[in-house]
């Protein structure tokens, strides 16, 4: 079995994959996850958080199983398992899944900026322009892709310093006693928090251009790790400063809490900090959309740039018709859904296939 032929000199270290698997993973999920999580599973959320975070190193670890094996991407891995036909419909609904991630993405960051900042910002023209800045990004190749995630972890990397702020008046006994809530409401408090952890799966489209990718496992598993301790640490100083009550009806918690940090020279840190998450979404959106154009290019046979930018258009006019937060919340629960079910269920599957597909091919 073999994908596709990447030259060298398109590929990146396996090192950058620490900064590809944590800049997908962190996006505008860690603004609000603990409402949902927190719905659920009340004080024991972050045991869900921290559940979620665990198993998907498990995932992980079965990804690079399937794509050690394939030595391509996951194009070519349903086609080798499932046939031209099959294979491709498969194919394409992982393309939609990614594009689904690149809008809500977008139009939820669009929607923290009109509610904490602009409320009369045009969402068109400030989507038009991050869409501009993420195909300028794109146009330089996957190489580009992958330095955009290296900055969009180390630059804005300070705001995890600005959850010390809410310790000092959280009520840590909040967390106590534990295991307060039964299995069933911990594993619903899993799925409302798998949201957060999406994004990973572009590993799938990205592997052939990554040098000896065997080595970049390692990387992979460090880079979710870091996502798990970040999420997991901010669910805890949450539940200690928020009530149960006041959870549930705060949309973003972690903006929320940014708001009691007192500095000297800034009043209102939340602006500083929702500016400066710009940097963290041109990552989520630079390696969703690159993966959905690549899929499209694999499987039309296109070039990346000709199926980019329709798709950059697409993503614009089907993100700037979720007007309501009702709407905008529906985006970010189906886009969470499907992407709990492509982890937990169809990735396994494709392992548990392509390993006896290869029995009995040996056997043969």
């Amino acid at each position: 079995m073999s994908g596709p032929i990447v030259r060298d000199q398109y590929k990146v270290s396996p090192f950058l994959v620490f900064y590809l698997v944590h800049s997908v993973q962190v996006g505008v999920g860690v603004m609000g996850f603990q409402r949902i999580s927190s719905k659920v599973a009340g004080n024991d959320a972050w045991m869900s958080v921290l559940g979620a975070g665990l198993s998907i190193h498990i995932i992980i670890y079965l990804i690079y199983k399937i794509l050690n094996k394939e030595k391509g991407d996951i194009i070519s891995l349903h086609k080798n398992l499932f046939g031209k036909w099959i294979g491709g419909l498969l194919s394409s609904i992982v393309i939609v899944y990614f594009i689904a991630m690149s809008i809500t993405v977008l139009r939820t960051y669009i929607e923290v900026i009109q509610v904490w900042m602009f409320p009369d910002l045009n969402k068109w023209l400030f989507g038009g322009v991050f869409l501009l800045l993420t195909y300028y990004c794109l146009s330089g190749g996957f190489r580009v892709v992958a330095g955009i995630s290296f900055f969009g972890v180390v630059l804005p990397f300070y705001l995890v310093l600005t959850m010390v702020f809410p310790i000092f008046y959280g009520h840590f006994q909040d967390l106590l006693p534990v295991f307060n809530h039964s299995v069933k409401e911990i594993y619903e408090g899993v799925k409302g928090a798998s949201l957060s952890y999406l994004g990973f799966t572009t590993l799938f489209m990205y592997y052939p251009f990554i040098k000896e990718p065997e080595k970049s496992h390692r990387w992979a598993q460090a880079g979710h790790l870091v996502t798990v301790v970040i999420y997991t640490l901010v669910m805890v100083v949450t539940i200690a400063y928020f009530s149960t009550d006041q959870l549930e009806n705060t949309i973003w918690a972690t903006l929320t809490t940014w708001k009691i940090a007192e500095m000297p020279f800034v009043q209102r840190f939340e602006y500083i900090g929702i500016a400066s998450w710009a940097i963290v979404i041109l990552p989520n959106l630079c390696i969703t959309v690159w993966a959905g154009g690549r899929g499209i290019r694999r499987l039309l046979k296109v070039s990346q740039k000709s199926a980019t930018i329709p798709l950059l258009i697409l993503i614009l006019i089907v993100s700037s018709v979720f007007a309501e937060r009702k709407s905008i919340d529906l985006l970010n629960e189906y886009t969470s859904k499907v992407g709990y079910y492509f982890v937990y269920v169809y990735i396994p599957m494709l392992f548990v296939v392509q390993y006896v597909k290869s029995k009995v091919v040996k056997e043969k």
